[in-house]
């Protein structure tokens, strides 16, 4: 009998999504839990996955991904951005936005350097930043607006803070960095040796007439930033897994360092249909209008409900304060809500280290019309 060495994250068992997707199929609950939509690609870029299949493209792409692709991201960059990041030297395809943010904390995290992480946050930054040997140091958003507070932010900063890593537009709480943020935190770090990571999957679903201030839009800060986005979450393909980076020429190399020997490279024919598909930016632009909709409809729906609505500039995530409905933990809350009435959410308590609970839930509004009305007349009956 071999004894196991001890775990390396003895704390982590299923996440939360894993769980309370289960426990919505377990119930037939309308899933507005984990975040996907529930409608499909545009059938045009279906068709192009499916053209490059037939073709015989489905050898190993390149390491840093195919160059059509990363051309074509350098061209969005600008358009959107102003920049234009080198295609061989300051791009990188990943298997989807996770793999790139645990190659970016690799790269720069060593034993003993802090991590800097804004609270509620994405679940894979803090085991990430563990295996690494870092130790994350967690700054909580100020309530009820979930803005940053940058004193607050300057005070966790220590000679050994390695890395700060941003989430704009913000899972789970929709928050987004306005330009003023940008000034400040450029001036927070223009002494400093910090990295940042700019964890900006949602950069095109932005509301309310607003731009997605992107670390790019700065030159002080993308000279140090690793900027991670998502082919998933934009062309409503989750499952695809294909994401990317964007990063300065020494960050991109010690980022495809570690890639390499991750992934190495990622799905081919879904590369060349992502590269044909870009050229077309109606998708990418009208993507913001398409889920401010939904947000909007969803919001209204829930108007005459006990639940009350928290802003939501960005993402495709609302949250919903239910303390006018019970008392109970939003763990349990979410648990009920799911096996009685038949709504699967997620607890935001799960996003805190700490677990601080602010009876607050986050429904996904990525869906169609029709399963946001039927959630919607489950959760106002409550």
């Amino acid at each position: 009998m071999i004894n196991l060495p001890p775990s390396k994250l003895p704390q982590v068992g299923n996440s939360i999504f894993t769980v309370m997707s289960q426990l919505a199929q377990a119930h037939g609950a309308i899933n507005l839990s984990q975040g996907f939509p529930d409608f499909s690609c545009p059938p045009e870029l279906a068709e192009l996955v499916g053209h490059y299949t037939r073709s015989g493209y489905n050898q190993y792409a390149p390491m840093a991904g195919l160059l059509q692709l990363r051309q074509q991201i350098s061209k969005k960059t600008k358009l959107l951005y102003g920049v234009a990041p080198d295609p061989d030297t300051e791009i990188t395809v990943t298997s989807g936005a996770t793999e790139a943010l645990f190659c970016a904390i690799a790269a720069v995290v060593r034993p003993g350097d802090e991590v800097l992480v804004i609270e509620p946050a994405y679940d894979s930054y803090v085991p990430a930043i563990q295996l690494n040997g870092g130790h994350p140091v967690f700054v909580p958003l100020t309530l009820p607006d979930y803005k940053i507070d940058w004193d607050l932010l300057k005070a966790r900063i220590t000679p050994k803070t390695r890395l700060l890593i941003l989430n704009s537009p913000h899972n789970p709480t929709g928050a987004t960095l306005s330009s003023q943020d940008l000034d400040i935190l450029t001036q927070l770090i223009a002494d400093t040796a910090i990295f940042l990571i700019g964890d900006e999957v949602y950069e095109h679903m932005v509301y309310d007439g607003q731009l997605h201030q992107s670390l790019l839009r700065q030159p002080t800060l993308s000279s140090r930033s690793f900027i991670v986005s998502s082919f998933g979450k934009t062309y409503h393909a989750t499952g695809w897994k294909v994401g990317y980076c964007v990063a300065p020429p020494a960050l991109t190399q010690e980022f495809r360092h570690i890639h390499q020997y991750i992934t190495f490279s990622t799905t081919t024919p879904l590369q060349y249909a992502l590269a044909d598909y870009l050229q077309n930016t109606s998708h990418y632009l009208g993507l913001a209008a398409f889920y401010e909709a939904k947000r909007n409809l969803f919001g209204s729906l829930l108007a005459t409900s006990r639940f009350k609505i928290l802003p939501a500039a960005g993402t495709y995530f609302q949250l919903a304060y239910y303390g006018n409905i019970t008392a109970e933990s939003d763990v349990i809350f979410a648990r009920r809500l799911t096996q009685e009435a038949g709504v699967a959410a997620i607890p935001v308590s799960v996003f805190y280290h700490n677990h601080q609970d602010h009876k607050v839930l986050r429904f996904c509004f990525a869906k169609n019309e029709e399963t946001l009305r039927r959630a919607a007349e489950k959760l106002c009956s409550l």
